[in-house]
């Protein structure tokens, strides 16, 4: 078994330090490196099968001064940074900050109770959330850091939620390649799990989670205050807890193996092929295909309920369903059904309907707003719906959406101005731009004085095939570092902010390679290269990025070859 000395001695210099720095004089880049070459180092030796050098290594990142920073700087950072726990205690100065990176310690560490508060969901229930404190979402940021590389390296291929680089158009792409064609399964088990997050079991937990025992065994029976009064904790993890839902993550891995397995081993090879088992899974939600019905009630739901029961968790009855394709059924917001033998994937009802309701309580909301206040509400919201939306089959219902838009924000006019004609109204708040009519316009005021302002349109989004990640793919492990560079300028190419910084990098380079010095086209094709790897802590900032021919970057990484960003030309020559 390696031990914390073998470590520190192979090649890792500088993790551990106890000196004392001011907060805005600490040297991110090599804070950010120095835990990103301890994650690698994690993953490595995960994958050799080495536990003792893993559990060493976890060691020297939750124990070094890069972690604890990397660590306080997350949970001052995020939407939450200001949200106390209950001892009403906030970091929001520079010195709290730099206080905090050197009170981290373990040694006589006990986190205290939760901040019960509840939020509504959907259906009408709340929802509880546990709010920890300032220090106790520290210290799980920083035991995040040394668990998320292990729970990356064993994760079910086909598990989506909470995971990075992953999104919900990749789990709706997976439904598509396994349900598209005509000799596909047609038949779906819809899974959901009853207060997954509340009822996952310690003991299991504790007995499987790849990390400090002591530290766990503390966040998990701290206990919650709820109007003044501490409940304890038996079972579940507290969401609102940064580590909850990596710990969820690692509860429900395995499940996808177990059912590869069992239908693997039962008879002969080609079982496998004719059940047609396949899992999805994206946080407690999750599908499984199956080629009949009474496959998957009689052998199929059995295994799930068991996995399930062994970690503290079982299925919701009233939201589990064996649905057939040409039925279909919503799976993240989007509907997946076969019309005529052809598999369709488009916004849910639910969706649609929330969606409007969202937009509509706004516009309600604000009666005597202006409108380009009122736009600058919106569309955020209208926004973040369609590009949600764009990879699916959207377009005839973002017309629709934009139309009922429209109805709304006409009846917000004529409200505002009851004495008014119709055609006053047109002329003030509808206009033409290009070739939309009427489009909703205000003006706000900025910086540069008054600008005008226009509505989103859901209908202008452009419908793209989401290109699905690769199952195995792991932000953490070196080898994947080209295949994220490609995925990250496909992105790049989609987006509009950053289709524009594709264009800035193309003129820095003068639209050239400066590995090969051939020039960059369309017909060439082109990656993202980061000079610095994001696995080493590398940004996405421009001055780390360089545009490479997809041959040249391959290289550049099977090589090993150090790229340099250009420096600019005079007169047609290099400088």
């Amino acid at each position: 078994m390696a031990t914390i000395e073998d470590v520190q001695t192979d090649g890792i210099v500088g993790a551990v330090s106890h000196h004392k720095e001011h907060w805005h004089a600490i040297d991110w880049p090599t804070v950010y490196q120095e835990v990103r070459r301890l994650q690698v180092r994690i993953v490595k030796a995960q994958q050799e099968g080495k536990p003792g050098k893993v559990k060493a290594l976890q060691h020297l990142l939750t124990h070094s001064f890069s972690g604890k920073a990397l660590a306080v700087r997350r949970v001052t950072e995020n939407q939450g940074s200001k949200t106390a726990g209950v001892d009403k205690v906030t970091w929001d100065t520079p010195l709290k900050k730099a206080t905090a990176v050197h009170a981290l310690q373990q040694h006589g560490y006990h986190p205290q109770p939760l901040r019960r508060v509840s939020i509504p969901k959907k259906n009408g229930k709340m929802r509880p959330l546990g709010i920890p404190t300032m220090k106790d979402r520290a210290m799980q940021a920083l035991y995040l850091l040394a668990l998320d590389p292990i729970a990356e390296t064993t994760a079910d291929p086909n598990s989506y939620g909470f995971r990075p680089e992953r999104f919900c158009a990749d789990a709706l792409e997976q439904c598509y390649i396994l349900l598209a064609k005509t000799r596909d399964p047609q038949w779906i088990l819809e899974g959901d799990i009853k207060a997954c997050f509340d009822r996952i079991s310690h003991d299991w937990l504790l007995a499987n989670a790849p990390m400090d025992k002591g530290i766990l065994r503390k966040w998990l029976k701290a206990g919650y205050i709820d109007k003044h009064t501490l409940h304890p904790t038996e079972e579940g993890t507290p969401q609102g807890g940064i580590c909850s839902p990596v710990l969820a993550n690692l509860t429900l891995d395995g499940l996808e193996r177990v059912l590869r397995e069992h239908f693997r081993d039962t008879t002969r090879a080609s079982r496998k092929a004719r059940s047609k088992v396949h899992l999805v899974r994206y946080a407690d939600d999750f599908i499984v295909t199956g080629s009949s019905k009474e496959l998957l009630e009689n052998e199929v739901k059995p295994l799930v309920e068991a996995f399930m029961r062994e970690r503290g968790l079982e299925l919701s009855q009233e939201k589990t369903h064996i649905t057939h394709i040409e039925e279909g059924f919503d799976f993240l917001g989007q509907n997946v059904r076969k019309y005529n033998g052809k598999l369709l994937i488009k916004p849910s009802k639910k969706s649609v309907k929330a969606h409007l309701e969202s937009i509509r309580g706004r516009i309600k909301d604000n009666p005597t707003d202006t409108a380009g206040h009122l736009i600058t509400l919106l569309n955020p919201v209208i926004r973040g719906w369609a590009n949600y939306h764009r990879h699916a089959i959207s377009s005839e219902i973002f017309h629709k959406v934009d139309y009922a838009i429209f109805k709304a924000l006409w009846r917000w006019a004529k409200r505002r101005h009851p004495n008014k004609g119709k055609k006053w109204i047109r002329k003030k708040y509808f206009q033409t731009v290009g070739t939309r009519n009427w489009v909703f316009v205000g003006e706000i005021i900025g910086k540069q004085g008054v600008k005008r302002v226009e509505l989103a349109s859901a209908g202008k989004t452009p419908i793209q095939r989401h290109n699905k990640i690769r199952g195995e793919a792991n932000p953490y492990d070196p080898q994947w570092e080209t295949y994220f560079d490609e995925r990250m300028g496909l992105k790049w190419l989609q987006g509009g902010m950053k289709r524009r910084k594709l264009i800035v990098l193309w003129n820095e380079q003068e639209g050239r390679c400066p590995l090969c010095n051939q020039k960059i086209t369309k017909e060439t094709g082109w990656n993202v290269h980061h000079i610095l790897y994001r696995v080493y802590g590398g940004k996405d900032t421009l001055s780390n990025l360089l545009l490479l021919h997809p041959n040249c970057h391959r290289q550049v990484h099977s090589q090993k070859l150090d790229v340099v960003k250009p420096r600019p030309t005079r007169g047609g020559r290099k400088a």
